[in-house]
């Protein structure tokens, strides 16, 4: 079996979804499920373009030790020695620099002759050979770039001391077939090629990224670069689960292995679809929510017959286990060992948030299952990385005969006191967030709601994910609760209250 390096660009590529806007804390917990997940290699940022992007690839690259943390560079020394800074303290320090290789990038936005792209490329990866033992170059658009180019710019870089050459479609414009055959194309016409590690970097923007990415393993590819349910740039990158399965279940096809843990895929795709609010489509393969439904009578009588009749991937296998273990009785040990299980090591005060929580739903939901506690544990993980200077302190919300709804809402904030306030609106959900701007003082702008549920029932957590405009700042915000209103109302105010960590951030670095 050939070995399959997952290269995940979630934290990179998959935050340039529009709308997605993670903070460090957020980060740092992807990062850290990441690495239990088995990814090869974790890009964590682009280090030199802002400063928050530096602080997250450095801390990462610090705390994350069993898988390699890399970051992305253009062709400058600037933006290598910047990430050089980030990423020396890393486990296995590697950098990713990328220039663009196709006429219509050289020409309408580098506005460079192929020569001077050589030239730049050369002279950027002998100045990273320099510091970083892995170098990673990129041929930003290489699908749609010349072949005779691409071979020699490819020939020159590895001649400088890259160790590791993508091919990205970066505008996802090639077939599978099409994809193939540059990679054939390369592997038979660079004379260095031998020296190399190839990886595949493909987007979806026409459906067609994990076949490709596939077509790439089956033409020498040994690097896939992917995000967690595929989520990145337009319509996103191929998706880790999807490729890392395929593999698995068609191994007598690929003839190819990944480091990847299964069991794992699922609690990772549930918490970057929670922090990110990209909400999982029920359809999605490997990961949605009706990927092991069978509704159609002829499939539930072949599946109560044998379940390989029309089931190639158990849901077991990528860890959709919901084991009833813990319930209203249980007590502080077997909470945190059943934390420790889901990967999360909890300091004292975390420990006592979070089982205050397990047992105020425990008296409320007659079935707990590992989903119900996982979500406790990121919920109250997450209040923590933004200050809180409003708390939910009391909530009601009313009908009239005319169907308004009113609501009224008791807050504490961080100084002790309470506010309180009182207001109409055209729903439930608008009166709670009218409420809350009038207490809070600001204008804010609901610009995006989604709502799900965590779990089968009546009793079913509620997950909500807003994302708001606040003073022209659009920040997310997500809440996980048992009620859909005290939900609604938590994510609203865990947005304002990252706001104001960020501004409380600034006035202090400003002093």
């Amino acid at each position: 079996m050939r070995k399959i390096d997952i290269f995940d660009t979630t934290l990179r590529d998959g935050e340039q979804s529009p709308g997605v806007s993670l903070n460090l804390a957020e980060k740092i917990e992807i990062a850290k499920q990441l690495e239990r997940l088995g990814v090869d290699i974790i890009e964590a940022g682009f280090p030199a373009s802002s400063n928050g992007d530096f602080e997250s690839v450095k801390t990462i690259a610090e705390v994350v030790k069993d898988s390699s943390v890399t970051g992305l560079s253009r062709v400058l020394k600037s933006d290598i020695d910047v990430a050089w800074e980030a990423l020396k303290n890393s486990a296995e320090p590697r950098i990713h620099v990328f220039v663009a290789t196709s006429p219509i990038h050289m020409k309408h936005k580098l506005m460079q002759t192929p020569d001077e792209v050589v030239e730049s490329a050369v002279s950027a990866v002998k100045y990273a050979a320099e510091r970083f033992p892995i170098v990673q170059w990129s041929a930003e658009d290489a699908c749609r770039s010349d072949r005779d180019f691409l071979v020699r710019i490819i020939k020159e870089v590895i001649d400088a001391g890259a160790r590791v050459i993508n091919i990205p479609d970066t505008v996802g414009y090639r077939s599978p077939n099409e994809y193939g055959e540059i990679i054939k194309h390369l592997r038979d016409n660079v004379p260095n090629i031998d020296k190399v590690k190839l990886s595949a970097h493909c987007h979806d923007d026409l459906g067609m990224a994990v076949a490709n990415s596939l077509s790439g393993i089956e033409n020498g590819i040994e690097q896939v670069e992917c995000t967690i349910n595929g989520i990145g740039e337009r319509a996103g990158n191929a998706s880790l689960e999807e490729i890392a399965v395929a593999l698995h279940i068609r191994k007598d096809h690929y003839q190819a292995e990944t480091n990847i843990k299964f069991n794992e895929i699922k609690r990772t795709s549930s918490l970057v679809s929670k922090l990110t609010g990209m909400i999982v489509p029920a359809n999605k393969a490997v990961v949605g929510a009706n990927a092991f439904a069978h509704q159609s009578g002829i499939h539930q009588d072949g599946m109560l017959k044998e379940k390989t009749t029309y089931e190639i991937i158990t849901p077991e296998l990528v860890g959709f286990e919901t084991k009833l273990v813990l319930g209203k009785l249980s007590g502080r040990n077997a909470f945190n060992e059943k934390a420790k299980e889901l990967g999360f090591e909890l300091d004292k005060n975390e420990l006592k948030k979070a089982f205050t929580a397990f047992k105020d739903l425990a008296d409320k939901k007659k079935e707990i299952t590992d989903d119900d506690i996982y979500a406790i544990l990121t919920e109250n993980r997450f209040e923590a990385s933004a200050s809180p200077y409003y708390e939910i302190e009391q909530l009601q919300v009313q009908y009239d005969t005319n169907n308004i709804a009113t609501a009224t809402i008791s807050l504490k904030t961080s100084d002790g006191g309470t506010v309180k306030a009182m207001e109409k609106g055209s729903g439930s959900v608008d009166a709670i967030y009218n409420t809350l701007e009038s207490i809070i003082g600001m204008k804010i702008v609901l610009k995006d709601y989604k709502l799900q549920s965590i779990g089968e029932g009546k009793d079913a957590l509620a997950q909500v994910n807003v994302k708001v405009d606040i003073n022209g700042k659009k920040i997310n915000g997500h809440a996980t609760v048992q009620d859909v209103l005290e939900a609604s109302a938590k994510a609203y105010l865990n947005a304002v209250n990252r706001v104001m960590t960020v501004q409380a951030n600034k006035k202090v670095a400003s002093n």
